[in-house]
């Protein structure tokens, strides 16, 4: 069954949709990963229904936006993300951010220090130094470097669908329903629709390439680190990219960052814990008393 259409902008040479509830409060600007969607943070949005004003774009390449004739690296996507931003005339929000919204949301607290005014985010993507810093489970690292071998990635990902298929149900704790899984299917019917999906394993910031995401993505922890406004890193038990341990040493490097440990998760938390991740912002949001 196809999806609803979600509004859609010009943005640059092609169309950007997005998600958008809400029409009072702190803008939060939620963004979300590979190889998902706006519909990833549905349920986190309707936790967040008369605290905030909620946007969530799909990337460039992702759900109901367009695929124009570009790369698909990271700076396209930050390039892209920048216009749609400008597009909606946000000056400033709360970030949400998983997987690469992660890396946008870092890089963009980087080069506009007063867009951030809080980030909550989880999962999140970092200058890997070797291969075993790389997921906590070895057959997830042996997957992801045969994503980065030529020809066979592209085999993996565009022809036989499996970050699709395999990478994000498996990186869920509770099955996904049938309609859930074809949201998800539905933005990428054909092995060249899936570009987007296999270049961003190719982008992955280890072992110092590609260099030029590396020296970006370094950058932008750099920032992280100095950052002031507040922080709340989820964390699900075992994780992926994350596990609890990793966490708690990486908020203690952080200013003003607060560790909630969600429970049983891997990758994709939003879809195992949306109503914890959606109280605990909303308790954050009024706490703080984000404009």
């Amino acid at each position: 069954m196809p999806r609803q259409a979600l509004p859609t902008l010009k943005i640059l040479d092609t169309e950007m949709a997005y998600r958008a509830a809400g029409s009072s409060g702190p803008v939060v600007l939620l963004l979300h990963g590979n190889p998902t969607s706006s519909f990833i943070w549905r349920r986190i949005i309707a936790g967040l229904e008369g605290a905030a004003r909620c946007i969530a774009p799909d990337l460039v390449g992702f759900g109901q936006s367009g695929k124009p004739p570009i790369e698909y690296r990271f700076a396209d996507h930050a390039r892209y993300l920048d216009a749609f931003l400008d597009a909606m005339e946000i000056d400033n929000a709360y970030v949400v951010a998983q997987d690469w919204g992660t890396a946008l949301a870092f890089d963009l607290g980087a080069r506009r220090p007063d867009f951030v005014t809080g980030l909550a985010f989880m999962e999140f993507i970092r200058p890997f130094q070797s291969w075993a810093d790389f997921h906590q489970a070895d057959a997830a690292r042996e997957t992801f470097q045969r994503f980065r071998m030529p020809g066979r990635g592209e085999e993996m990902i565009m022809r036989d669908n499996l970050f699709v298929e395999r990478v994000l149900p498996n990186s869920i704790v509770r099955t996904l329903s049938d309609d859930e899984m074809d949201a998800y299917r539905e933005p990428f019917p054909t092995p060249e629709s899936r570009r987007p999906i296999w270049r961003l394993p190719n982008e992955l910031p280890i072992e110092g390439q590609p260099a030029d995401t590396w020296q970006r993505l370094t950058a932008a922890h750099e920032a992280l680190r100095a950052a002031a406004y507040p922080k709340l890193l989820f964390v699900g038990d075992p994780g992926a990219l994350v596990s609890p341990a990793f966490a708690a040493s990486f908020a203690d490097q952080l200013s003003d960052c607060r560790v909630v440990h969600l429970g049983p998760g891997k990758h994709y938390l939003q879809e195992d814990h949306p109503e914890r991740i959606a109280r605990e912002i909303r308790t954050e949001l009024e706490a703080r008393n984000f404009q």
